[in-house]
């Protein structure tokens, strides 16, 4: 009885493999998988040459366990990297309870509640969660570790690539990813740079719930998803020209953000400013530049002059214009820090990152509190300073001056994030216009293509 219904399953499961691996769906019309066979000494990507990218990923992750246990520490001692002191919050099993099961952060109503059952204060109770949530937080070793990692990566990598890239005549002239496809052979040095990109980028996800959180923390999955099923599909349809480029403009500017972050967990203030501007600039021109008026331009155009569209040409570029977003929404990050350089600020900090809370934050809040005109007393009951506020605004009505145009506060997040949400509006209109022009009209903008001169020979 169940090898008939084992033997359905496999009769379907073929069926639909079949179905997905058509040539009809990624490759353009009269080519296919056929053409992939290797021959005459020639070699060409399988997907079967995928499955060592999971060994790879392992060593990844075994030689950095070793790299940060040695080589970061040794690094971190050279550039001076200290650990802040951090005051650890009293033991307290009514406190403890409630921040593992309930909320790190309890709201007023809560500090209240739990100052009548753990017999404390509530500026105690604030001061303990203040505390206890500091010891959640990474520490700058463990940071600086992090960041060396990839920074050690990074850099390797794109000298690799661009190595192995330098020599290319479609390093120089993009169109020419697109002579011979996809009967593409491939070089040693390509199988390498790709695998070896795949795993660390499988090393990436496996390690996602030991790496330090940050605020993109969901950004950065997508951008890893996006990014591993981008190199994937390019291999196996033997984009591997592009996908290399695409690669290399990657590599390019995020071995200068590590090393930024590294400088800055050191405390060499001078020396993070200047390569985060070194930074933005070259991420800037590789990924809002060059990646979508150059490399994503040859995707999505060009093209068309050789082939009619097809199901793998919308698949490949929509994974790009994924990327594309996600490289807008950092370069919103990276303005974001860039208005630290403004005179009077020493450093700049990862946007992304939590800021650790100090004891002066309770005395920041405190005194924020008594300009609004109320404190808490001990026992955690608002007592309204009322005469404090009459005299406050009398005082202001009577001597305060309306402030000078050229003192008057600007809300400059709100500005960057107009300004990052008029960007995005600006390439998702160009991207809709331009898919909907290739779907009604293909050949639209095209005089005559080399595929219809092709079928006008014929």
């Amino acid at each position: 009885m169940a090898s008939p219904i084992k033997r359905r399953m496999l009769t379907l499961l073929r069926e639909l493999s079949d179905w997905v691996w058509q040539d009809r769906l990624w490759f353009p019309a009269g080519l296919g998988w056929a053409d992939l066979k290797d021959r005459d000494g020639q070699v060409f990507a399988k997907g079967r040459d995928l499955w060592v990218i999971f060994p790879i990923a392992v060593c990844f992750l075994i030689i950095r366990q070793i790299f940060e246990r040695t080589v970061a520490v040794q690094l971190a001692s050279l550039l001076g990297v200290r650990e802040k002191p951090r005051v650890r919050a009293a033991p307290n099993i009514t406190l403890e309870s409630f921040f593992c099961n309930a909320s790190k952060f309890p709201s007023q109503s809560s500090v209240e509640e739990l100052t009548k059952q753990s017999a404390c204060s509530v500026r105690q109770v604030q001061r303990w969660f203040r505390r206890r949530r500091n010891q959640e937080r990474p520490s700058q070793i463990k940071k600086f570790r992090e960041a060396s990692w990839r920074f050690t990566f990074y850099l390797l990598a794109f000298i690799a690539g661009l190595g192995a890239l330098i020599d290319k005549p479609w390093f120089y002239d993009m169109e020419e990813m697109w002579n011979g496809f996809p009967t593409l052979p491939l070089l040693p040095s390509q199988y390498w740079y790709y695998m070896i990109e795949l795993g660390f980028y499988i090393s990436l996800l496996f390690s996602v719930a030991t790496d330090i959180k940050r605020k993109d923390f969901k950004e950065q999955i997508v951008h890893h998803v996006a990014t591993i099923l981008l190199i994937s599909f390019s291999w196996l349809v033997n984009y591997i020209r592009a996908g290399t480029l695409i690669m290399l403009v990657h590599d390019a500017s995020d071995y200068l953000l590590e090393s930024a972050k590294m400088f800055n967990y050191a405390g060499w203030r001078k020396t993070c400013n200047y390569i985060f501007i070194l930074f933005a600039a070259v991420f800037i021109l590789t990924r809002l530049v060059i990646l979508p008026f150059w490399i994503i331009h040859t995707t999505w155009v060009y093209p068309l002059t050789l082939y009619p569209p097809f199901f793998g040409f919308y698949f490949f570029n929509g994974l790009l214009f994924v990327l594309q977003c996600l490289h807008i929404f950092w370069a919103g990050l990276i303005l974001r820090m860039a208005i630290k350089f403004l005179p009077g600020n020493d450093i700049v900090e990862d946007e992304r990152s939590d800021r650790e809370e100090t004891e002066s934050d309770e005395e920041d809040e405190d005194h924020e509190k008594m300009k609004n005109g109320f404190v808490q007393n001990g026992n955690g009951h608002t007592v309204h300073n009322n005469n404090h506020r009459h005299s406050k605004m009398d005082h202001m009505d009577q001597h305060q001056p309306a402030p000078p145009l050229s003192k008057l506060e600007v809300d400059v997040d709100l500005g960057f994030a107009l300004f990052f949400l008029v960007l995005l509006c600006f390439f998702l209109l160009l991207t809709v216009v331009r898919c909907a022009q290739t779907v009604v009209d293909p050949y639209g903008a095209i005089s005559i293509s080399t595929y219809q001169e092709e079928q006008i020979t014929n």
